[in-house]
C-alpha cells in the first residue's frame, strides 16, 4: 500500500460510504492504493430501500468476500413473485453462468456498515461523521484536488487532499453540484416509499412485486403509475413499499405516503399491514435513473452509484449498479495510477464514462422507452393482464427487467436482450 504523506492526504478520496463508495474504496485498497472513505453519518444508519437484493448484487458481495451465509444474518430468496391482472406468477431467478441463482434480503441499517467495514479491512481509512462541504479546486487546472469537511461532534474543520476524488454521495451529490454537474431533466426519476410491519409473511423465499397499484380511497378506484413490493425480512417483519415514476401525470399531485397507507389497507387483514403493526415511520427517497448526471468523469472527479444516476430504469434497482460502478471506477483508477505522466493518467481516466456507456448505455436507453410506456397506468394494466398469462414471456421479461443474462453463450432470450442493448443508442 502507498504510505500516506499525512492523515489528511491519500491517493484517492471517496465521499460517501454507501454501497457505491464502500465498494470503490474496497477495490482500490485491495489494489494497494491509499484511500480515504468519508461518511457524513455514523454506522449503523438507516437508508430508504426495499432491502431486496437480486443476483446481480449478490455477485458483487461475493466479489468483496462478504460472508453471505444465513448464519451471518442474510435471508436467501429463490426469485420473484409477480401479482397483477388477477394473476399470481412465481418466477425463479434464471440459471446463468454469470450470476448466482439466488437473491438476498438484508436491512439497509446494517448492510452499508458491512460493506464499509470490509473496505476498512482491505485498508481503506474510514472517517465517520465527516460532513464534506466544498471541493478544493486548483485555480490553474480547474481540477479537484481535495475536499473541505467538518469532522466529528465538534464539527472540526479539516482539509483532505488527493489527486482523484470519487463522488459516492447519493442522489443529492452536493460534490457533483459544486463541480457544476447538474441533473439531466430528460432522464426519468423515481421515488421509493416504504415502511416495516410485523407480519406472519416475514419468512418468504420470494421477493414479491405488485404490478398494479390501486388507490381505492375515492368514489372510484384509480390505477396509479408504478409498482408495489412486499419483501419478507425473516426477522418477524415485512418491508412494504412502492416505487413511482415521474413520467406520470399524478407524480407531483399525490402524497405517496398516503397512497402507501391506502394500498396497505387494501391487503388481507391477516397479513398484518395495519398502522398498529408498523414498526417505524414511512420514509421516501429519490431514485435517479439512466445516467441522469453526466459526465461521469471530469477534472479529477468520478461519479459512482446514485450520484451518477445509475439506478436501473426497468426495475428501480440501485445497489447492484452502485457496486458495479464502484468496481469499474476502481479498476480505471488503479490503471491510471500506474501511468507515469499526468497526460497518460488523464487518457486512462477518460475511459471510465466510455466503459459505463458500453456496459449500460444501450440497456438504459431501452429502459427509458419502457418508463415512458408504463407511465401510462392503462398500458401497465394491459401489459399485466396479457403478459402474466404467458409464463415464457414473463421469464423473458424477468431477465430483461432484472438485467440478468449471460453476455456470451446463453439462451435465445439472452441473445435477444443482449442484441437489443447493443443496437440501442448509448446515450
Amino acid at each position: 500500500m502507498t504510505e500516506p504523506l499525512s492523515d489528511n492526504t491519500a491517493d484517492v478520496i471517496v465521499v460517501g460510504a454507501g454501497p457505491a463508495g464502500s465498494t470503490t474504496a474496497y477495490h482500490l485498497a485491495r489494489a494497494g492504493l491509499d484511500v480515504l472513505l468519508l461518511e457524513k453519518t455514523e454506522f449503523p444508519r438507516e437508508k430508504v430501500c426495499g432491502d431486496g437484493l437480486t443476483p446481480r448484487a449478490v455477485k458483487q458481495l461475493v466479489s468483496m468476500g462478504i460472508d453471505i451465509s444465513e448464519e451471518a444474518g442474510w435471508l436467501r430468496n429463490k426469485g420473484l413473485r409477480i401479482i397483477g391482472g388477477g394473476v399470481r406468477l412465481q418466477l425463479d431467478w434464471p440459471d446463468l453462468a454469470s450470476f448466482p441463482d439466488y437473491g438476498l434480503v438484508r436491512k439497509r441499517d446494517d448492510f452499508d456498515e458491512q460493506l464499509a467495514r470490509q473496505a476498512q479491512k482491505a485498508g481503506a481509512r474510514l472517517y465517520e461523521r465527516c460532513n464534506v462541504g466544498a471541493p478544493i479546486i486548483d485555480d490553474r487546472t480547474g481540477r479537484i484536488t481535495g475536499v473541505k469537511a467538518k469532522l466529528g461532534e465538534e464539527k472540526r474543520e479539516v482539509t483532505f487532499r488527493a489527486p482523484l476524488v470519487v463522488a459516492a454521495d447519493g442522489n443529492s451529490t452536493r460534490l457533483s453540484l459544486a463541480m457544476g454537474l447538474h441533473r439531466r431533466e430528460d432522464r426519468p426519476m423515481g421515488v421509493a416509499v416504504r415502511t416495516y410491519f410485523t407480519s406472519p409473511r416475514h419468512d418468504d423465499d420470494y421477493l414479491e412485486s405488485w404490478l398494479e397499484l390501486w388507490d381505492r380511497r375515492g368514489p372510484q378506484d384509480r390505477l396509479l403509475p408504478g409498482y408495489g413490493w412486499i419483501f419478507g425480512m425473516g426477522d418477524g417483519t415485512s418491508n412494504v413499499g412502492l416505487g413511482v415514476l415521474n413520467t406520470s401525470e399524478s407524480f407531483k399531485e399525490l402524497d405517496w405516503r398516503e397512497v402507501l397507507k391506502a394500498w396497505c389497507a387494501s391487503m388481507p387483514e391477516d397479513w398484518g399491514y395495519t398502522p398498529d403493526n408498523m414498526t417505524g415511520p414511512i420514509r421516501g427517497a429519490a431514485l435517479p435513473m439512466a445516467f441522469n448526471r453526466q459526465p461521469h468523469y471530469t477534472r479529477g472527479l468520478l461519479l459512482v452509484g446514485d450520484a451518477g444516476g445509475l439506478v436501473n430504469p426497468f426495475n428501480g434497482e440501485g445497489i447492484a449498479y452502485a457496486m458495479e460502478s464502484g468496481q469499474i471506477a476502481a479498476d480505471v483508477i488503479v490503471q491510471a495510477h500506474a501511468r507515469t505522466t499526468p497526460a497518460q493518467r488523464e487518457v486512462a481516466l477518460q475511459r471510465y464514462p466510455r466503459v459505463l456507456k458500453d456496459t449500460y448505455g444501450g440497456y438504459y436507453t431501452l429502459g427509458r422507452a419502457f418508463v415512458k410506456l408504463i407511465g401510462n397506468p392503462k398500458i401497465m394494466q394491459i401489459a399485466a393482464q396479457r403478459g402474466l398469462t404467458h409464463p415464457l414471456l414473463m421469464k423473458f421479461t424477468l431477465k430483461l427487467l432484472a438485467n440478468l443474462t449471460d453476455p456470451t453463450g446463453g439462451d435465445a432470450m439472452d441473445r435477444i436482450i443482449n442484441g437489443l442493448s447493443k443496437v440501442a443508442p448509448k446515450a
